[in-house]
């Protein structure tokens, strides 16, 4: 129905940036909230950020003024600029779209598989 791809994951030392992108494919009908969750070894999935289709952003309190996030509706894509790095961002980070594919009745979530960020000290 919907993919979520992500990319821009990596090895960064504390204090630099990295910036994550998520595209949506497949029989996409429409795309409301868009958001980036993150899960650390041994720790349950948290929720970083999220946008709603009218750019409504909204932000953890731990990444709050580090991280922007921001989204392309004209290429179902969206990012996460994440700025001043710390060892504790380190997880795998997911991103989210509560959509209806073609053949969805309801909206649900969809979510892309992953991608590694690491920030070392």
């Amino acid at each position: 129905q919907v993919q979520l791809v992500e990319s821009g994951g990596g090895l960064v030392q504390a204090g630099g940036s990295l910036r994550l992108s998520c595209a949506a494919a497949g029989r996409i009908r429409v795309i409301y909230n868009m958001a980036w969750y993150r899960q650390a070894p041994g720790q349950e999935r948290e929720w970083v950020a999220h946008i709603t289709n009218d750019d409504t952003t909204n932000y953890a309190d731990s990444v709050k003024g580090r991280f922007t996030i921001s989204r392309d509706n004209a290429k179902n894509t969206v990012f996460l600029q994440m700025n001043s790095l710390k060892p504790e961002d380190t997880a795998v980070y997911y991103c989210n779209a509560l959509a209806k594919g073609v053949d969805d009745y309801f909206q649900r979530h969809y979510w892309g598989q992953g991608t590694q960020v690491t920030v070392s000290s």
